[in-house]
C-alpha cells in the first residue's frame, strides 16, 4: 500500500458497531498515513495499572472494587500520553476551563480508541482536546451477522478464519496446526442482535453531539475493503 502524508493534524474516532471492522480500519489508515498513532485508553490504563504509576493505583482500586474506571481518570490517562508526546502543552489540565492548545504538526496525528463510548464523555473530551474528525463506520446488519456465522476460531492460539473471504487451507482445520476450529461461544445470532441493538441505542447520542460539533462524517459499505478507499479519500481533502 502507498503511503501519504499528512499535512496537519489529524484527531478522529472510529465509531462501529461490533464486527464492522473498525480495528481493520484503524490499521489500514495507519499504514496508509504513518504520522498516525492509536491512542487506547485501554491500553494506557493497563500499562499504567500494570506500572503501578499514581494514576495506575488509584484506577487498580477501582477495579478491584468491582466498579468502572472514573472519565476524569481515563482523561488524565490520555492527557498524560499526550503530553509526553509534546501533542499538547505540558501546562495542560483535565480541569482548564478552556481546551489544551494542541499541536497542528501532522507528526501530532492520532486515532482515540475505546473513549468516549458517550455524548457526556465527548463533552468532558472536548473540553480536554478537540478531535476534529469522527468517522460513523456503517455496515448493514445482515452482513455483520453473515461474517459472524461464518467466523471459526483456533482457540489456543487466537487465530480466525471466515469461511467466505479468510477461509482455512482445510475445512475446520487451523492452517499452522492442524487442529480443529471452534465457534465462539458469544458468536450465536441472538447474542449479536443484542450487541447490536444496544450499540444503536448507544451510539445515537455521541453521534449526534460530534454532529452538532460539524466533525461527523459517514461512511457506508458492506466490506472493509469497499470503505477503505472512501475513508482515505476524506482523509485526503481534510488533512492532506
Amino acid at each position: 500500500m502507498a503511503t501519504r502524508e499528512l499535512k496537519t493534524a489529524a484527531r478522529i474516532i472510529l465509531v462501529g458497531a461490533p464486527g464492522v471492522g473498525k480495528g481493520t480500519q484503524a490499521e489500514r489508515l495507519m499504514k496508509r498515513y504513518p504520522q498516525l498513532s492509536a491512542v487506547s485508553s485501554g491500553d494506557l490504563l493497563r500499562q499504567s495499572v500494570r506500572n503501578k504509576t499514581p494514576l495506575g493505583l488509584e484506577a487498580e482500586a477501582f477495579i478491584r472494587a468491582g466498579n468502572l474506571v472514573p472519565d476524569d481518570m481515563i482523561l488524565k490517562l490520555i492527557l498524560h500520553e499526550l503530553k509526553s508526546k509534546r501533542w499538547v502543552s505540558s501546562a495542560s489540565s483535565v480541569t482548564d476551563a478552556a481546551p489544551a492548545q494542541p499541536s497542528k504538526s501532522p507528526s501530532a496525528s492520532f486515532i482515540l480508541d475505546g473513549f468516549p463510548r458517550t455524548a457526556a464523555q465527548a463533552s468532558r473530551l472536548d473540553s480536554l482536546i478537540p478531535i476534529n474528525l469522527v468517522v460513523s463506520l456503517i455496515t448493514p446488519v445482515h452482513i455483520i451477522l453473515s461474517r459472524i456465522a461464518s467466523r471459526w476460531v483456533h482457540a489456543p492460539s487466537g487465530r480466525v478464519y471466515n469461511t467466505d473471504f479468510n477461509a482455512p487451507q482445510h475445512p475446520g482445520k487451523d492452517d499452522l496446526t492442524g487442529e480443529p476450529l471452534t465457534k465462539r461461544v458469544d458468536d450465536d445470532e441472538d447474542t449479536w442482535k443484542s450487541r447490536l441493538k444496544k450499540f444503536d441505542e448507544t451510539s445515537q447520542p455521541l453521534l449526534e453531539h460530534y454532529q452538532q460539533k460539524g466533525v461527523l462524517w459517514t461512511v457506508k459499505g458492506n466490506s472493509s475493503d469497499e470503505i477503505s478507499p472512501k475513508l482515505f479519500q476524506e482523509l485526503e481533502t481534510r488533512f492532506a
